[in-house]
């Protein structure tokens, strides 16, 4: 599950900054989402003793500290999902495309290059 995770931190990365912009507003909604539906999700844990829930977070806030860029957020992620299928039940999916609509949601409302990121992962998702 780290691993899934840690794309996932990514992804949603790639969503908050795909307008050049990471508001306030998306890491809250980020961060509320991840304790709220992700951690009750399933009961693995990192080496430290932390839910791996949490990776999506810390990912995601590495990314924001060192200006990440993001083009290749996607393609890495449809490969990640072609290898490890059995990861992508339809509950997680559905939780992945909630957490990057509320993200997107967050500020304003969606604009046209995160509709554009939230259809490429709808797609990925549902292959």
């Amino acid at each position: 599950m780290t691993h899934l995770y840690e794309h996932l931190g990514k992804v949603f990365y790639s969503i908050a900054a795909t307008d050049k912009t990471i508001r306030e507003e998306e890491i809250e909604k980020l961060k509320q989402i991840i304790k709220t539906e992700w951690l009750p999700l399933e009961n693995s844990f990192n080496e430290f003793g932390d839910d791996t829930a949490y990776e999506i977070e810390i990912v995601f806030d590495w990314l924001v500290a060192n200006e990440w860029e993001f083009e290749q957020v996607m393609p890495d992620f449809k490969i990640f999902r072609e290898e490890h299928q059995h990861l992508f039940t339809p509950e997680i999916n559905a939780l992945i495309l909630k957490t990057a609509n509320a993200i997107a949601s967050s500020f304003s409302r969606k604009n046209k290059s995160e509709h554009v990121l939230i259809s490429q992962l709808s797609t990925i998702l549902l292959q």
